[in-house]
Protein backbone atom coordinates (compact mmCIF):
# COMPACT_ATOMS: atom_id res chain seq x y z
CA UNK A 1 0.00 0.00 0.00
CA UNK A 2 1.19 3.54 -0.80
CA UNK A 3 0.40 6.59 1.31
CA UNK A 4 0.32 10.08 -0.15
CA UNK A 5 0.08 13.14 2.02
CA UNK A 6 -1.80 16.22 0.86
CA UNK A 7 -2.45 19.50 2.57
CA UNK A 8 -6.09 19.54 3.69
CA UNK A 9 -7.04 22.18 1.12
CA UNK A 10 -5.28 20.31 -1.70
CA UNK A 11 -7.10 17.12 -0.77
CA UNK A 12 -10.45 18.89 -0.85
CA UNK A 13 -9.77 20.53 -4.24
CA UNK A 14 -8.63 17.21 -5.68
CA UNK A 15 -11.64 15.38 -4.27
CA UNK A 16 -14.04 17.88 -5.85
CA UNK A 17 -12.18 17.76 -9.19
CA UNK A 18 -12.35 13.98 -9.32
CA UNK A 19 -15.98 13.87 -8.22
CA UNK A 20 -16.94 16.37 -10.93
CA UNK A 21 -15.16 14.34 -13.60
CA UNK A 22 -16.75 11.12 -12.36
CA UNK A 23 -20.15 12.71 -13.00
CA UNK A 24 -19.03 13.75 -16.49
CA UNK A 25 -18.02 10.16 -17.25
CA UNK A 26 -21.58 9.00 -16.70
CA UNK A 27 -22.48 11.19 -19.67
CA UNK A 28 -19.51 10.10 -21.81
CA UNK A 29 -17.41 13.26 -21.37
CA UNK A 30 -14.44 11.94 -19.38
CA UNK A 31 -12.14 12.78 -22.31
CA UNK A 32 -11.70 16.17 -20.64
CA UNK A 33 -9.09 14.45 -18.45
CA UNK A 34 -7.48 12.98 -21.57
CA UNK A 35 -6.67 9.58 -20.12
CA UNK A 36 -4.47 7.34 -22.21
CA UNK A 37 -6.21 4.30 -20.77
CA UNK A 38 -9.36 3.80 -18.69
CA UNK A 39 -7.17 2.32 -15.95
CA UNK A 40 -5.79 5.81 -15.29
CA UNK A 41 -9.27 7.14 -14.62
CA UNK A 42 -10.11 4.16 -12.43
CA UNK A 43 -6.93 4.74 -10.41
CA UNK A 44 -7.86 8.42 -9.94
CA UNK A 45 -11.29 7.36 -8.73
CA UNK A 46 -9.52 5.15 -6.18
CA UNK A 47 -7.79 8.31 -4.94
CA UNK A 48 -11.17 10.04 -4.83
CA UNK A 49 -12.72 7.23 -2.78
CA UNK A 50 -9.83 7.42 -0.34
CA UNK A 51 -10.27 11.18 -0.01
CA UNK A 52 -14.02 10.84 0.48
CA UNK A 53 -13.49 8.26 3.21
CA UNK A 54 -10.99 10.55 4.95
CA UNK A 55 -12.47 14.03 4.53
CA UNK A 56 -15.42 15.28 6.54
CA UNK A 57 -15.95 18.39 4.38
CA UNK A 58 -18.04 16.62 1.68
CA UNK A 59 -20.65 15.87 4.36
CA UNK A 60 -20.95 19.46 5.57
CA UNK A 61 -23.76 21.76 4.52
CA UNK A 62 -21.24 24.51 3.65
CA UNK A 63 -19.27 22.20 1.32
CA UNK A 64 -19.36 24.61 -1.65
CA UNK A 65 -17.86 27.46 0.35
CA UNK A 66 -15.25 25.13 1.83
CA UNK A 67 -14.21 24.02 -1.67
CA UNK A 68 -13.97 27.63 -2.86
CA UNK A 69 -11.86 28.60 0.15
CA UNK A 70 -9.61 25.58 -0.41
CA UNK A 71 -9.18 26.50 -4.11
CA UNK A 72 -8.16 30.02 -3.13
CA UNK A 73 -5.72 28.71 -0.53
CA UNK A 74 -4.07 26.29 -2.98
CA UNK A 75 -3.77 28.99 -5.69
CA UNK A 76 -2.20 31.40 -3.20
CA UNK A 77 0.24 28.78 -1.91
CA UNK A 78 1.42 27.72 -5.38
CA UNK A 79 1.51 31.23 -6.82
CA UNK A 80 0.33 32.64 -10.15
CA UNK A 81 0.04 30.51 -13.26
Amino acid sequence: MVSIQFEDDEALVLCEFLARHEELDKHGAIAILTPLDRSEVLALWGVQRGLEQTLVAPLRSDYSSLVEAARTSVRERWGPE
